[in-house]
This record gives structure tokens, sequence and C-alpha cells, in this order.
């Protein structure tokens, strides 16, 4: 069975903004490295729209090199959008859902290939409240940023980590990287 590994960048007082961090080489090398180790990423729209600046970098490279590298393996990855608006992914490889978050992860999990990804806000909130995370990679930067979208905002019941590794980065940020207990409330599906 695969692994559902749910990754996100964060500042230090919990807000998941993509503009208020500032990436470096590590940190997009990390992040390619983790794209090639999945066979496919889950997105919300939001996310999605964001990451689509990198599909513009395939055709128009920034002469960056570790933009450049990431950009060709996001490019490369499966892509599923998780939209009500959107009518058309627009991206050679994604494509829109057409069931449930908790549907297509577990039909997901069931297959063979390697690791699935999440990196949408919404998603890891909601497969996190599904018990369906098998992996949690917080990605914390040294900013505060004052004010955001919280990652953990709307979860109304425990949920026990357990911390398995870190990795530090020369810039500051620290990525922790937990498993959910096993003692978690399981979700009604799997009751």
């Amino acid at each position: 069975m695969r692994k559902i590994i749910a990754g996100i960048n964060m500042t230090l007082d919990g807000f998941c903004d993509h503009t208020a961090i500032d990436p470096d080489e590590e940190i997009h090398q990390h992040y390619a490295d983790l794209l090639s180790n999945g066979d496919v990423i889950l997105y919300g729209r939001i996310t999605y729209q964001l990451m689509q600046y990198w599909q513009a970098l395939v055709k128009n490279p920034s002469g960056e090199k570790s933009m450049d590298n990431f950009a060709l393996v996001m490019d490369g990855i499966s892509k599923i959008v998780f939209s009500r608006t959107l009518k058309d992914a627009g991206w050679e490889s994604a494509k829109l859902a057409n069931r449930s978050i908790e549907e297509e992860a577990l039909a997901l999990r069931q297959q063979s290939g390697k690791d699935i990804l999440v990196g949408s806000r919404s998603l890891i909130r909601q497969l996190l409240k599904l018990n369906l995370v098998d992996e949690l990679q917080l990605c914390i930067h040294p900013v505060i940023a004052g004010n955001g979208l919280p990652l953990f905002e709307n979860i109304n019941d425990r949920t026990d980590l357990k911390l398995i590794k870190t990795k530090t980065f020369s810039s500051g940020a620290i990525i922790l990287y937990y498993e959910p207990s096993k003692n978690n409330k399981v979700a009604d599906h799997l009751s």
C-alpha cells in the first residue's frame, strides 16, 4: 500500500503563505527530490493555480538552476486537482478530480507505485480529519508573518503525532517529519 505524504511550507507562527517565505536552492532541491519520489500530487484549486507558475518556467527557464530543475520535476509529476470551479486543468500532467478527496485517496492508496503527495492546506486538513495521512512534513521557515491562513484551522479532534526525523537547512528553515499516532481516532470509513 502506498503512503500518503502531506508536505507544506509554513511560517514560524503557523501560517501557510507562499508569499511570506523565500525558498532557496536547498529548499527547491528538497521538494524536487520529494516530487521525484512520488507518482502523483493532490492539490486544491488555489494552491494548484499558484503552482502553475512552474509551468511557464519549463518553457522559459529562469537561468537559476534549482528553480529550473524544480520546474521540470513539477511539470512531470501527475497532478489531481480538486475544484468546483475549474473546467479544465490547463496542464498536460494534471487532471480534475471526479470524486471526493476521501474516495480518491483511498483508491490511489490501493494502487501500486510510489508515494501519493498532498500539497494543499485544505486537502491536508481534510485528510488529517479522515486519518488518511501517513506522514506529515512541515517545513517551518524562520519568518513570523503575523497573519494568514493557519494550517490547523477547524481541526477539532486531537491528533497525536510522533516525530520521526528532522532536516535543517542553512537558511534556518527546518522540516519536521511526523507520523500520526496509531492511537488517533479512526475515521468512520475504517470503523
